[in-house]
């Protein structure tokens, strides 16, 4: 039987190993992060970020150098008992989601963020660019 990859314009070769790794993109990737939407309003970035069923607690936002990262984790159980019947009940749920973004150029000290209805509001001030200034050189 013929090979089903997908035509390449100037060579078909069979790679194994680079199918595997497509492969977990696509099974795994969307386990580890949410969604995003990035804006850009010109003098600010905004990052929205869909985070249901998390509350402020389960949310860090943390900067490092020029690495913004978000991450969420939740976990809950719950356990219903019923001494007539014997019957016992109990789930277990648990996830966190992870997501790094590139901000340099981003005025660190003025980001803000709000938590509203599950969506995750970032704004990033862009940085303003210094006006540059003649500067005269004395000579000894």
């Amino acid at each position: 039987m013929f090979e089903l990859t997908p035509f390449r314009k100037h060579a078909v070769t069979y790679d194994p190993f680079r199918m595997l790794d497509d492969m977990e993109q696509t099974m795994f990737a969307p386990m580890n992060s949410f969604r995003t939407d990035i804006k850009d309003t010109g003098k600010a970035f905004v990052i929205e970020a869909e985070l249901p069923g998390f509350s402020k607690e389960d949310i860090d936002v943390s900067l490092d150098e020029n690495t913004l990262t978000i991450t969420a984790s939740h976990s809950e159980s719950k356990e219903e008992k019923d001494e007539k019947t014997g019957y016992i009940h109990k789930e277990r749920r648990s996830g966190a989601f992870r997501r790094c973004f590139d901000v340099s150029g981003v005025d660190a000290d003025a980001i803000t963020g709000s938590l509203d209805n599950g969506i995750l509001t970032l704004t990033l001030p862009k940085k303003t660019e210094e006006e540059k200034k003649a500067k005269k050189i004395a000579l000894n």
